[in-house]
């Protein structure tokens, strides 16, 4: 038997669960990366939204982050996409910056872009980053099924595994690609013990805001951490265009139910709640909160699950990549970087390993490391944004001496 990279799977059907960013990175990767020589396999995705409102559904502007190798960015430019993504988007420092309730500077996270890379982030919206990778997706050889989702699957007796489709047809597959998101049909029938995601401690209200003309400053660039003085309240601001940006405040206590579709009485008390309960920050968060987008609002806990790997033998045949395999908190804005790289990765280890075992043993050790320390670092910040007390005074002391490096270099 050939020992030849990728031989293992030549000929072979691929089914892939999901059609968002991990889904279709794989698709994009598989198709750049599979060796000419062989026999290309048969990749086949099934995406339960359908096409148009797959691309448009999420307003969201996204920070496709290049100042490391793991970084969204990197797959971009590997998967031959960077130009067309920068074209769509916006060159960005990455700066963060941290200001306190009255708008004074109190630190900030400068990086710098990674190898070659134009920036260090380029900030795109959701449903440009969409398009253009759906769109290159549709010059391959996939199938790609819109409408249709996968709602179950079972391992046979041959190893094969069989999918379920929602139009009630089935599918067998030689490798299922577990891309179905963070409630994911292919973990609950695979890893049905896996389904639950742990409170991180916090939660945020918020929504999307459209200002008349363009932003003020200091909100109309960056991503911006406002932080109270030691009341444990923080404001995150993620500016989208000139005069569009997300808002989220934030306050430590015990969990709340996710919600978004706010009826008028619902809505006018959850901007009720953001400003009294963030009564300490100036000008422009009360400019903020007020022009908020009825349809954008919401509640959202900080959920989060730990990344797992696939050496359960119960689980040979079908891998999990994206928000199917781990889920960060809303305080760490690098899911669909993750998702790319998980893509890309399991791709190219596939293309360069003999046999699926060496294969997914090797994807695992990528993943596993990229996402740890965001996980970690994830916690630090809610620390950090929530700090009250002596931990206050803390960061404070830490902000200012940092301060001062930085004016003297």
């Amino acid at each position: 038997m050939s020992t030849e990279p990728g031989q293992f799977l030549a000929g072979k059907r691929i089914i892939v669960s999901g059609g968002s960013f991990a889904g279709l990175s794989f698709i994009l990767a598989l198709d750049k990366l599979w060796n000419p020589s062989l026999e290309r396999p048969e990749i086949v995705m099934y995406e339960r939204d359908d096409r148009d409102n797959s691309i448009v559904k999420d307003p969201y502007m996204l920070n496709v982050n290049g100042f490391s190798q793991d970084g969204g960015l990197v797959a971009i430019q590997d998967l031959g996409l960077l130009d067309e993504v920068c074209k769509h988007g916006t060159l960005n420092s990455g700066d963060i910056r941290v200001w306190s309730d009255s708008w004074k500077w109190l630190s900030s996270i400068n990086p710098t872009a990674y190898g070659n890379l134009p920036a260090a982030t380029v900030r795109i919206t959701r449903e440009n980053l969409k398009r253009i990778l759906v769109q290159t997706a549709e010059k391959t050889n996939t199938t790609l099924h819109w409408g249709s989702a996968c709602t179950s699957a079972e391992r046979l007796p041959d190893g094969k595994i069989r999918v379920i489709i929602s139009n009630g047809t089935t599918q067998d597959c030689d490798l299922l690609v577990a891309a179905d998101g963070a409630g994911s049909n292919m973990r609950a029938c695979f890893r049905p013990n896996d389904m639950k995601t742990e409170y991180a401690g916090a939660t945020q209200i918020g929504g999307i805001s459209r200002l008349p003309g363009l932003l003020p400053k200091p909100i109309d660039k960056d991503y911006v951490l406002q932080m109270s003085s030691g009341e444990g309240v923080c404001c995150i601001y993620n500016p989208f265009e000139k005069d569009t940006i997300a808002w989220a405040v934030s306050t430590i206590g015990p969990e709340r139910q996710a919600k978004t579709n706010f009826n008028s009485e619902e809505f006018e008390a959850l901007k009720k709640e953001a400003l009294s309960t963030a009564s300490m920050f100036q000008e422009p968060f009360k400019t903020v909160v007020e022009a908020t987008l009825p349809s954008t609002a919401f509640i959202r806990p900080a959920k989060e699950k730990y990344a797992f790997r696939h050496e359960d033998a119960s689980l040979k045949g079908v891998i999990f990549i994206g928000d199917a395999n781990h889920i960060l908190s809303p305080y760490e804005f690098v899911g669909a970087n993750l998702a790319l790289k998980d893509g890309w990765d399991l791709a190219e280890q596939i293309c360069r390993n003999s046999s699926m075992d060496a294969a997914v043993a090797s994807y695992d050790r990528f993943s596993i490391a990229r996402f740890d320390p965001v996980f970690k670092f994830s916690h630090e910040r809610i620390g950090f944004g929530h700090a009250t007390g002596k931990k206050w005074l803390f960061y404070k002391y830490g902000m200012a001496a940092q301060r001062k490096l930085k004016q003297v270099h």
